[in-house]
């Protein structure tokens, strides 16, 4: 450090070797630095108010695209191409991002509900995985599933048809729910417990306006059901293949109930559903010795299957492995890609996705 007395100036200052101008020169100094460090924190504090409200904006940024992605939900993002790559016993791995949930989006089933076609193979699609396949659904998929199931409802209330089908699919789902529930703990669901008590109270709104459905009668005063002749009536009758709209047709009135009770319609019902050694196994004989086709339907029903059949079903192709609905265009390589097409049914869709 320089002595008193030492010559302190520089270019341009004109200090004494005073102790005056040692106390000038500190107090510059000095008050050069305040300023320095003033400067420099209001730069800082600058600088933090920058960055804090940059932070604000990146947080309001991924707010504003989380709402939109939420309130997008219910709404599909519509592909190009409907279809979908899948390879057949295939891993995990393998499959890729190819999920369940992501074929719910990609093969569009938002719009093909509104296809009478495909709506009894959705809806059985639907309660397939409310059974069994719940504890595998992502997050996405889960969205995917309920908005889905929304749309159906929606459509039941607006058309008042197929009620009894969506209110077995709804009681399907919310018993499977209840048991799932109660293994909270368990991660037996993706998601918060809360969330899906939210979904279990939405699916007893939607069982109540169901089952508040009163419909009318047309105000068409033509030609009804029962004005036709006999001979069509039954022809009608036989083309309906489950037993329980049998019945229902018949409490309308009481000559449909007798045309209900025909021997001829319940036999080719059960023929159509059951094999001849399915049905041989459960034979039941009425009072007057003959066979009970009715009462073998309903014991059949309880103890196998039923025969599915679909206007519009998904279609594999064995040499692309691609998935679509049927008459849906893909980029097959084969010279008939016809030929190679596979009907598929809801379970057999189910299959696909189980590793």
């Amino acid at each position: 450090m320089p002595f008193l007395g030492q010559d302190w100036r520089s270019p341009g200052q004109n200090w004494v070797k005073t102790a005056d101008g040692w106390t000038r020169f500190l107090e510059e100094r000095h008050s050069s630095y305040v300023s320095d460090i003033n400067s420099y924190c209001k730069k800082e504090d600058y600088n933090k108010e920058n960055l804090f409200n940059s932070m604000n904006y990146d947080v309001a940024a991924k707010k504003r695209k989380k709402d939109l992605l939420n309130n997008k939900t219910k709404i599909q993002y519509f592909h190009q191409e409907k279809w979908i790559y899948v390879h057949k016993g295939s891993t995990k791995e393998r499959h890729g991002y190819c999920t369940l949930g992501e074929a719910f989006n990609r093969l569009d089933f938002s719009n093909a509900i509104l296809d009478s076609r495909r709506f009894n193979y959705v809806v059985r699609l639907l309660e397939l995985i409310a059974k069994s396949q719940l504890t595998s659904l992502s997050g996405i998929a889960q969205k995917n599933f309920m908005n889905i199931l929304e749309k159906v409802v929606q459509k039941v209330l607006e058309d008042q048809q197929n009620i009894r089908l969506i209110r077995e699919l709804l009681q399907t789902l919310y018993t499977s729910l209840c048991t799932l529930v109660q293994r909270v703990g368990k991660s037996v669901l993706v998601g918060n417990i809360n969330m899906w008590v939210h979904r279990m109270e939405t699916i007893l709104h939607w069982q109540q306006q169901l089952n508040s459905i009163q419909i009318t009668r047309p105000a068409f005063k033509g030609m009804t059901f029962t004005d036709l002749p006999l001979c069509l009536q039954l022809n009608i009758m036989q083309r309906l293949t489950d037993g329980r709209d049998l019945v229902s047709l018949g409490q309308v009135a009481p000559d449909l109930q007798v045309l209900s009770e025909d021997r001829l319609l319940w036999k080719k019902l059960c023929q159509y559903h059951f094999t001849d050694r399915q049905i041989r196994k459960r034979i039941i004989l009425s009072e007057k010795g003959l066979l009970d086709w009715k009462k073998m339907y309903f014991k059949l029903i309880r103890c196998y299957p039923r025969k599915e059949q679909y206007g519009d079903t998904l279609q594999l192709c064995r040499h692309c492995h691609i998935l679509s609905w049927k008459g849906t265009d893909h980029p097959c390589t084969a010279n008939n890609p016809e030929s190679c097409s596979t009907s598929l049914s809801p379970q057999d869709f189910i299959n696909l996705f189980r590793f």
